[in-house]
């Protein structure tokens, strides 16, 4: 007997059924793409608040990544901060811009660039890295100290 069309095997008429019907272990809310999309867009509502003088995630990162290590290539920062190469080149053309990065002809190679900080990003060094604080404290907040240490390692194994 030929199956009427529209119909499963079962019986079932899928043309009405709800794809939830077919695939029910599938949970948006569960996935971690969805969980991590959610916490990363409330993370950047808490640092657009916290934020100084503007500054973008991005910014802020290159930033503190020159007050850490001092003054570098390009090409080094981009990949110390996990940014591709036309993403830290636009970084680093609004930073300097801004007048927080200041860029010279290396010495040794004129091919390369290096990027230090001004005298105005050294003085906000300091205020950034308590907005910085501030940032990762309301972020974490609603969990409990042993929480976000997990939180944090299991980030970064993924990361």
């Amino acid at each position: 007997m030929k199956e009427d069309a529209g119909k499963s095997k079962k019986g079932l008429n899928v043309e009405n059924m709800k794809l939830r019907d077919i695939e029910s272990d599938y949970v948006l809310e569960e996935q971690i793409g969805y969980v991590l999309r959610i916490a990363s867009q409330k993370h950047a509502s808490i640092f657009q608040k916290h934020s100084i003088d503007g500054l973008t995630p991005t910014q802020f990162s290159a930033l503190m990544r020159i007050a850490e290590i001092g003054e570098c290539s390009q090409n080094r920062l981009g990949r110390l901060t996990s940014m591709d190469v036309a993403t830290i080149k636009g970084v680093v053309d609004r930073l300097k811009k801004k007048g927080l990065l200041g860029l010279e002809s290396d010495p040794n190679d004129k091919r390369r660039t290096i990027i230090k900080l001004t005298e105005a990003s050294k003085n906000m060094i300091k205020n950034l890295h308590e907005a910085g604080r501030r940032i990762s404290e309301e972020t974490l907040e609603p969990l409990s100290p042993a929480e976000q240490a997990t939180l944090l390692g299991l980030l970064k194994k993924i990361s």
